[in-house]
């Protein structure tokens, strides 16, 4: 069976990278909070789908309604002032996971830093759901493989920060071994694994007969809403084809197409963050029903069944 790990990075319109220059943390709480209402807005969108059972025995077994599941990264800052949101999506059925506590990029950071954020993220998320977080996202995917070290430290069972597309100037790099892969899934260790944003690889040969090898941005985001749909689940279709799953990303603002603008930031970054918001929501819709015959489980789930 084909996998799809939905995952949801819970930080709301004012707190993403590309707006730093323009809204600085200490006016942060000056800011409108709207993330709770968009996550409602997903957390109902996934309620209202139902998936097709795999098998006659799957649909007999079943005597509940079968709906999508997600991992849903949430900020520390957010969850102190929302707690009943954390709760509420872990009473759904999906996964709260750690985003870290105030978007802090985890290269930006000392190590001592970086600990706390992820500790410290760790047990406020623990502390309101009353049950163990296992998985973590580092902000704008920035990451490596010393950082990588310090997560798995600070008792973390996953990390799903690694986006392979080389020409985003934030991303960060990772070594990994191919021997260890299972599903989409590494195995970094006996206790830690890495869930790398799904991408399309391909190679070309150049003009002195050399393979080179390519990727294109296919986990969702800002490339879900440019990518005209179609041609999008074609591209997940092939992941799926090769690695029998798949993992998307996005975040609640992106469902969004009323929140403030930020006039002061360039034509390119006002590009990136507003296009298509107000389509979006139906094509997550849209995208999930194409797939309906799939499981849609959460990244610990999908651990978990690997074994």
């Amino acid at each position: 069976m084909n996998h799809i790990l939905l995952t949801i990075d819970v930080e709301d319109w004012f707190q993403v990278e590309n707006f730093k220059n323009y809204i600085p943390f200490s006016s942060w709480p000056s800011y409108e909070l709207r993330v709770e209402k968009n996550s409602h807005r997903i957390l109902d969108l996934l309620d209202s789908i139902t998936l097709e059972p795999s098998s006659l025995l799957a649909s007999q077994l079943s005597s509940r309604k079968n709906s999508p599941k997600a991992s849903f990264f949430v900020l520390g800052w957010l969850a102190e002032r929302l707690p009943g949101l954390v709760r509420e999506i872990h009473s759904r059925g999906h996964e709260v996971a750690s985003h870290g506590y105030n978007h802090n990029l985890c290269n930006q950071q000392s190590c001592e830093d970086l600990k706390k954020d992820l500790k410290d993220s760790k047990k406020l998320l623990e502390d309101i759901i009353g049950s163990q977080v296992y998985g973590y996202r580092a902000p704008s995917f920035a990451i490596n493989n010393d950082i990588l070290q310090v997560i798995e430290d600070c008792g973390y069972l996953y990390d799903s920060s690694y986006n392979s597309f080389a020409m985003h100037e934030r991303y960060g790099r990772l070594y990994l071994s191919k021997n260890e892969n299972k599903g989409v899934a590494v195995k970094i260790s006996n206790n830690f694994y890495e869930l790398p944003i799904s991408n399309i690889k391909f190679s070309i040969q150049n003009s002195k007969s050399r393979a080179q090898n390519l990727q294109l941005p296919w986990g969702g985001g800002g490339y879900f809403r440019i990518i005209p749909l179609s041609l999008f689940k074609m591209g997940v279709n092939s992941i799926l084809n090769k690695y029998k799953a798949y993992i998307f990303y996005m975040h609640p603002w992106e469902i969004d197409s009323k929140q403030p603008r930020i006039k002061e930031a360039s034509c390119f970054v006002k590009f990136r963050h507003y296009v298509n918001l107000h389509k979006n929501a139906y094509r997550f819709s849209s995208f999930i029903k194409y797939f309906r015959k799939d499981s849609f489980t959460t990244c610990h789930k999908y651990l978990t069944e690997l074994g």
